[in-house]
C-alpha cells in the first residue's frame, strides 16, 4: 500500500475529464511527474456502476452501430497478430492467462491453436457469453490456486486497476521464470492524445483510474526486477480512438477527419514511437 500511495503523491494537475459513457460528471486527471503516470481521482466507490452501460462494448459482443462493426472487425483482424506474438516466445508448455479476457473471443482463439487456457473476467455478463463459448473465466485473481503461467496477457486492462502497485506484483508470482507479462495500454504522450486533450477517448474516466506512458511502464515493473523486453505499436488504435473522440469532442463521428488525425498519429509515431496505444513485452528476470 506504500508504493499505492507513492503513485497518488503529489499529483500535479494535468486536465479534467468527461465521463461521457455513463455519468456524464467530470473526473480529474493529475501528473505524477517521478513515474510520468497519470492517476484519476478521485476513485469512485461504487466504480462498478460506471460499467454499466450498452457503450461499454468489450463486455458485449454488440454489432448493431457502424462503430460497433469496426471494432469487431478490427479485433478479430488482431487476433492472429496476437497470437503470433505469443508463438513467438516459443514456450514449450503454452500456458497463458488473459486477464480482462471480456467475452473469450483471444482465449478461444488461442485455444484453437494449441494454447492451453485460464482467464479471468469481473463482468458476469462477459463471463456468461464466454461460457457460451466454451471458455470458462474465473472472477478474480484469487480464484487461481498456486498456478504458474508462461505468458499472461492484459490487452487495455491495467489502466483498469484498482490497487496498481499490488496487482503487478501478484501478476508476476503467477509467471513461470523467464515467463512473460503482455500489456498493452493507451499512450497519453501520442500525437492525438495531446490533439483531443479532455475529449481524447481513451482517457475514458473513471474506468481508466491510470494513463500511462513508455516511462511509467519501465519504471513500475522495474521496481519488480522485470524488464521492458520489446515495445509494439496498436497502430489501429489511433483510428479507433480518433473516431470516438470526434463523436464527444464534436457529437459526430466525422469518419474523414479521425481516419486523418488517426493517419497523422500514426505517422508522427514512427520518429517518436509515441502511438496512440503500445503493447509492452515484459520479462521476468
Amino acid at each position: 500500500m506504500e508504493h499505492e500511495k507513492e503513485l497518488y503523491k503529489n499529483l500535479k494537475p494535468f486536465l479534467v475529464c468527461k465521463d461521457f459513457t455513463v455519468s456524464q460528471t467530470d473526473f480529474k486527471i493529475g501528473l505524477n511527474e517521478e513515474y510520468q503516470l497519470l492517476a484519476t481521482t478521485p476513485v469512485p466507490e461504487n466504480l462498478q456502476d460506471f460499467y454499466k452501460s450498452e457503450d461499454y462494448i468489450s463486455h458485449t459482443d454488440s454489432n448493431k452501430s457502424v462503430f460497433d462493426k469496426v471494432y469487431q472487425f478490427v479485433r478479430n483482424y488482431t487476433l492472429k497478430q496476437k497470437l503470433n506474438l505469443l508463438n513467438s516466445f516459443q514456450t514449450e508448455a503454452k500456458t497463458v492467462l488473459d486477464v480482462g479476457a471480456g467475452t473469450g473471443d483471444f482465449l478461444q482463439f488461442c485455444n484453437a491453436n494449441q494454447w492451453s487456457v485460464s482467464g479471468i473476467e469481473p463482468s458476469d455478463n462477459a463471463r456468461a457469453i464466454a461460457n457460451k463459448k466454451s471458455i470458462v473465466l474465473k472472477e478474480n485473481l484469487n480464484d487461481l490456486a498456486d498456478e504458474k503461467f508462461d505468458v499472461i496477457t492484459l490487452w487495455h486492462v491495467l489502466e483498469h486497476v484498482e490497487n496498481l502497485a499490488d496487482y503487478i506484483k501478484n501478476l508476476k508470482v503467477l509467471l513461470k521464470p523467464n515467463g512473460r507479462i503482455v500489456i498493452a495500454v493507451p499512450n497519453f504522450k501520442s500525437y492525438d492524445a495531446k490533439l483531443y486533450k479532455e475529449y481524447w477517448a481513451a482517457f475514458d474516466v473513471p474506468r481508466h483510474l491510470w494513463h500511462f506512458s513508455q516511462n511509467s511502464i519501465h519504471k513500475l515493473f522495474g521496481t519488480i526486477h522485470m524488464e521492458v523486453e520489446k515495445t509494439l505499436p496498436m497502430k489501429f488504435d489511433a483510428y479507433y480512438v480518433s473516431l470516438l473522440s470526434e463523436k464527444y469532442k464534436t457529437g459526430k463521428m466525422n469518419p474523414i477527419k479521425a481516419f486523418y488525425n488517426g493517419f497523422i498519429s500514426n505517422r508522427k509515431a514512427k520518429q517518436t514511437s509515441e502511438y496512440s496505444s503500445l503493447i509492452y513485452v515484459i520479462k521476468n528476470i
